[in-house]
């Protein structure tokens, strides 16, 4: 790929005295507020199509590339990723002001075409920026006409990279994500046929009745990742299956971690989880990333940086993760502590209301609401994993230091047990590392997962990072 440069030249004394623009640090930096209503836009998507972190992932990776491209214009020495064919601006133009302008069109444009549900809330930010939302120059010499161009590449450069958002693959006739690979599970909500692989489960609809969901996006390994070579570039080896003795003491340690749950383990389980106005994984990413912001006054380049690395991380990460989960197609503590301990007596949570109590095995459930008992695809590895693992890699190697030192309050059980409430507890976050160790046992102890799961989950999400982090310094045009 080459660039072509069209640059003043400027003597020794000339460069002394070109002003510099005072930079806005923290939550009052361009690039911080914009990925605050990319957050916005994210738990409203949420809201209106139920949790769907495949997708959500998708568009804030692709959010935060236009948003990076359009900088990278008015950087020294970055590269572009979907933006060809166009200059980078010339020293008197690479002012504060003009990075503004250029990644507010970049995201407003990205944002449109992700979240179009919410356009007057970002038609609105534009305007309180002072800018003119109406303006769709395509000049490359301009801020407005960079962040434009620099939205238009992305979005043209990813309508057909496999994800199926137009409905525009073979036999979709029309309907946005429709499983083109026509996935059919070995095992129906009625019977497992083969504990091993994947069972759908019956939820809840609110309203006195039950449904049982599909899987989600079962074809999301063949998206094309953002920075990763392929889907399988870091697939794990194989999960330990049933008559394994370690299938048999991990089955074991989701029942010990459920019956012994502690308020912290529980307010833990929920922060992880998500509730009201969900972000998924990829968001809530976004938010701590928010966090180290906040705590370090991060300027608009160190932002603009930070969230495309994260969240490049994330959107490769569940492409890869999705790998797994499809390849191996394997089973949920659900359906294996059902197995394992079938008309065996055990303490477990009741439901909602209940709390600890004897039962069969067979009755076993993860501590999760009635209305969203389990995630609805394959379990091997670990979403939450995958994603904690890789984005607080991404951090880690960002900041150059594992310090994270984020605490949060919290009180356990309002997001599945409302009747039965604990005091509030404090969760603390020392490091990034010890974030993603929490966010992946969190998965064990909420029944969503065996520790395969999220172990192999962990350090598939840290390749990702390390992989990811050595293409993002070359873009950078700094050393490896």
């Amino acid at each position: 790929m080459t660039y072509s440069f069209s640059v003043k030249k400027f003597s020794e004394l000339e460069v002394k005295n070109i002003k510099v623009d005072p930079q806005a640090t923290g939550a009052d930096n361009v690039a911080y507020q914009w990925a605050y209503l990319a957050l916005e836009g994210t738990a409203n998507d949420t809201d209106k199509f139920k949790p769907r972190p495949t997708i959500t992932s998708r568009f804030l990776g692709l959010i935060f590339t236009s948003i990076f491209d359009s900088w990278s214009r008015y950087d020294a020495k970055a590269s572009t990723v979907y933006l060809n064919n166009v200059d980078r601006r010339p020293l008197d133009e690479r002012t504060i002001k003009n990075k503004e302008i250029a990644i507010s069109y970049a995201a407003y444009r990205t944002l449109n075409e992700y979240y179009y549900s919410d356009s007057l809330l970002f038609r609105n930010k534009m305007i309180e920026l002072g800018l003119d939302p109406d303006n769709t120059s395509l000049d490359p010499t301009t801020p407005e006409g960079i962040g434009n161009l620099a939205a238009k590449a992305v979005i043209e450069a990813r309508k057909t990279d496999g994800s199926n958002q137009y409905g525009e693959v073979e036999g979709s006739n029309g309907i946005p994500y429709f499983d083109y690979t026509m996935y059919q599970p070995v095992n129906d909500v009625d019977l497992n046929n083969d504990p091993n692989r994947w069972q759908p489960k019956y939820f809840s609809d609110g309203k006195g009745g039950t449904f049982a969901p599909s899987c989600l996006t079962p074809y999301w390994q063949k998206v094309e990742p953002l920075l990763l070579k392929s889907s399988d570039q870091f697939r794990p080896g194989p999960p330990p299956m049933i008559g394994s003795e370690q299938l048999k003491k991990e089955v074991k340690e989701v029942i010990d971690l459920q019956a012994n749950l502690t308020p912290e383990n529980k307010a833990l389980v929920e922060f992880m989880r998500d509730g009201p106005k969900s972000v998924q994984q990829a968001g809530h990413w976004l938010k701590l990333s928010q966090d180290v912001s906040i705590r370090d006054q991060h300027t608009l380049d160190e932002d603009v940086k930070m969230y495309f690395l994260v969240e490049s991380v994330a959107m490769d990460g569940f492409i890869a993760c999705w790998d797994s989960k499809m390849f191996y197609d394997y089973a949920r503590p659900f359906a294996l502590v059902h197995e394992y301990y079938q008309d065996q007596i055990i303490t477990a949570w009741g439901g909602p209301g209940k709390g600890m109590i004897q039962m069969n095995g067979q009755e076993w459930r993860p501590y999760s609401p009635d209305t969203f008992l389990c995630p609805p695809f394959p379990s091997y590895v670990s979403g939450h994993s995958t994603i904690s693992g890789g984005c607080a890699e991404a951090l880690r190697l960002f900041k150059g230091s594992d310090e994270f030192g984020v605490e949060v309050e919290l009180i356990p059980g309002i997001l599945t047990d409302p009747d039965n409430l604990d005091d509030p507890v404090i969760i603390k976050f020392p490091t990034f590392t010890e974030a993603a160790e929490m966010a992946g046992i969190s998965r064990v102890m909420g029944g969503y997962h065996i520790q395969a799961d999220n172990l192999e989950g962990l350090e598939l999400g840290r390749n990702v990072a390390r992989y990811n982090f050595m293409k993002f310094k070359e873009l950078l045009g700094e050393e490896i």
